[in-house]
């Protein structure tokens, strides 16, 4: 369940990212009440997971789908560059994440 509360509160990272871009420094009201709503959610799910999670892993798996999430959301729908250099760092990271992961929790 812990896990789940992480990958949860990763989606919502990118939620609040792509809000905080949208906002225009705070200055459009919705994407600023959005952002506001994303990153509490995001941040008090995580916090939730720190109770039974390594803080390593965790945070790295939060982080890891957050930057991704954000880039991917950001080449389809922001009309961010598209590249290959880009594609390979985000399966990068995505797989850096899964093999931290992979090293093992002590809980």
């Amino acid at each position: 369940m812990a896990w789940l509360l992480v990958v949860v509160a990763g989606l919502l990272e990118t939620g609040f990212a792509v809000c905080l871009k949208l906002s225009h420094g705070f200055t459009r009201l919705w994407p600023t009440i959005a952002f506001c709503a994303f990153a509490l959610g995001s941040f008090g799910l995580l916090t939730l997971s720190l109770k039974k999670l390594d803080v390593g892993p965790a945070y790295a798996v939060w982080t890891g789908i957050g930057a991704a999430g954000t880039a991917i959301y950001g080449m389809i729908f922001l009309d961010d560059l598209v590249s290959m250099l880009k594609i390979v760092s985000i399966s990068l990271v995505i797989i850096g994440v899964i093999g931290l992961q992979l090293s093992g929790s002590a809980h």
